[in-house]
């Protein structure tokens, strides 16, 4: 047995490369190999054939639709309160928000008051010993997510004059809340600067 003598390579005599072999397992496995047939692509602009359906599958070619009977549209509401004229959506001025956030609360309000039997409602920010009721809409003191430490009750314009309170939720047993909710809470605010929460009444269907 003799050792064979293995050249050695540099930079001045590189070893020559081996060329492929046409029996190479990757080259049965290539793309050529599977699609012999391809053509090269034509350049964008003397494409031709544009719009033609190259492929399609099942028998929904031109689906004929009719509809029975008349339909019409009905405003419902005061006509002043319609919409009249085209609008820019989300360019609205921020008094005009204000207004009718102001305006939904109250509504909303009334509809829990008749509901759940309540009293007249107070201020969520002046000191209460006694259980006082307030109607407000849920908010976060910060950028993060609602969470148990972080509630805020923004209160009513007419009773509270728009101004926030923090809540404390530990006396409920069970509650959930979200951004931007209109509720009516029961609860003490001794101090003025927190609301102990005790009941909470929400809008129901």
């Amino acid at each position: 047995q003799g050792s064979q003598k293995r050249s050695n390579s540099t930079p001045e005599t590189p070893r020559p490369k081996r060329a492929p072999s046409s029996r190479s397992p990757y080259g049965l496995f290539s793309p050529g190999s599977f699609s012999p047939s391809v053509t090269p692509s034509q350049k964008y602009s003397s494409r031709g054939g544009r719009g033609e359906v190259v492929a399609s599958f099942g028998s929904v070619q031109g689906p004929a639709w009719s509809g029975r009977g008349g339909c019409a549209v009905r405003l419902f509401g005061c006509p002043e309160q319609s919409l009249s004229k085209p609008y820019k959506f989300m360019f609205q001025k921020a008094l005009d928000v204000r207004e009718a956030l102001a305006g939904r609360m109250e509504e909303l309000g009334e509809v829990l008051r008749r509901h759940h039997g309540l009293d007249a409602f107070s201020s969520a920010v002046l000191p209460a010993q006694e259980p006082v009721t307030v109607l407000g809409q849920i908010g976060c003191d910060g950028n993060g997510k609602l969470n148990a430490k972080s509630v805020l009750l923004l209160g009513d314009r007419e009773h509270s004059g728009g101004a926030q309170v923090p809540l404390d939720l530990s006396e409920l047993p069970e509650y959930s809340l979200f951004p931007g909710q209109v509720v009516a809470l029961e609860g003490t605010n001794s101090t003025g600067r927190r609301m102990v929460v005790t009941k909470l009444y929400e809008v129901t269907p």
